[in-house]
């Protein structure tokens, strides 16, 4: 049976982190952005812990061990165990496992996260193709990875080894801006070897499978700020999801997303897990209601009329471009659209 497509942000009458058991929670540019705590993070996620609701924090990033991204969270003032976290290691950790004997060795092209990882599966860890590894695996193993590292995982993936990937993002976000991700390593090996890896992470299955093995969770809500990886991870995965607007996805983006990176909930941060989502409402003719805005799609651009809270205006406008473009892309401008909201 194929899914309905989505064609405007849903409302809520009631609190988000009371209608769903367990948030799972994105990292970067969600939680926390450079290192320090994105604003009203850290009151926001302790609100909604001490009204019920469970916090995992579900990461792409294979490069720090669950335990160092747990300590990291509590020096921030939210309170996590090493259990609160699931990482890319682990899912590709799991997915290796099925597929080769215990014990087996596995070439690491990464940090220690997997490492920890496939120990924790019962794997052997090896630094060289002449190792007989029986598989490769590449994390994001830091911007100071050495360029050799790239030619030992083509080695052994030339020689005919499975090569499997924690994820294949090709950015990911620091201090000073947006730097190479994994994808980006990936590609290296992809073009020396001509190979495909096998993936685990956002937004494919392995990954949302891992999350909820180990969460147990029932009625789960991802919340985050990709569309590609963290919306498209929860499309994939049948569950409901809230994008923040903290992290890499604009007003733009969000008009122009296809069924698969369209949210269930749009939000500024992380407030909006605490209470419910307005309605979008049709008002005739192709239009669309939300607070004090109308949105419509014109002949050649998305149109809004009105005033009041801009997310309200937003909100209608993803109405008005995701009902005109129905299960395609929305090529509509909407830039003079997103000005008068100031986006």
């Amino acid at each position: 049976m194929s899914r309905s497509v989505r064609t405007r942000p849903e409302g809520s009458g009631q609190a988000l982190s009371e209608a769903y058991d367990t948030a799972l929670l994105d990292l970067d540019g969600v939680v926390y952005a450079g290192g320090s705590a994105i604003e009203h993070a850290v009151e926001s996620l302790a609100a909604a812990r001490e009204g019920g609701m469970r916090l995992a924090y579900v990461t792409n990033n294979a490069l720090r061990t669950p335990d160092t991204v747990a300590g990291h969270l509590t020096e921030l003032g939210i309170p996590t165990g090493a259990e609160d976290v699931i990482t890319s290691a682990q899912a590709v950790a799991r997915l290796i496992s099925e597929q080769v004997p215990r014990g087996a060795r596995v070439l690491v092209i990464g940090g220690e996260g997997l490492r920890v990882a496939l120990r924790e599966r019962g794997l052997e860890p090896v630094e060289s193709a002449d190792d007989d590894p029986v598989a490769v695996v590449q994390g994001y193993g830091g911007p100071d990875l050495p360029w050799g590292r790239f030619a030992e995982a083509s080695y052994a993936v030339a020689r005919g080894v499975p090569w499997f990937a924690s994820n294949t993002d090709l950015t990911i976000p620091s201090g000073r801006g947006i730097a190479p991700g994994n994808g980006a390593a990936v590609e290296v090996v992809r073009i020396a070897t001509g190979a495909e890896p096998q993936v685990a992470g956002k937004p494919l299955p392995p990954m949302h499978r891992e999350t909820i093995l180990r969460t147990g969770a029932q009625r789960p809500l991802v919340v985050g700020d990709r569309l590609d990886t963290d919306i498209e991870g929860a499309f994939n995965g049948e569950v409901d999801s809230l994008l923040v607007l903290t992290g890499v996805t604009d007003g733009a983006q969000l008009l122009a997303a296809p069924p698969q990176h369209r949210p269930t909930y749009v939000d500024a941060d992380l407030r909006g897990m605490l209470g419910g989502q307005p309605d979008v409402v049709e008002a005739g003719e192709g239009a669309f209601r939300c607070g004090g805005w109308t949105a419509r799609a014109g002949a050649e651009r998305l149109e809004l009329d009105g005033e009041g809270e801009a997310l309200d205006g937003l909100r209608a406008l993803c109405a008005a471009a995701w009902s005109a473009a129905g299960a395609g892309t929305c090529g509509l401008d909407g830039g003079k659209a997103l000005a008068r909201l100031g986006m």
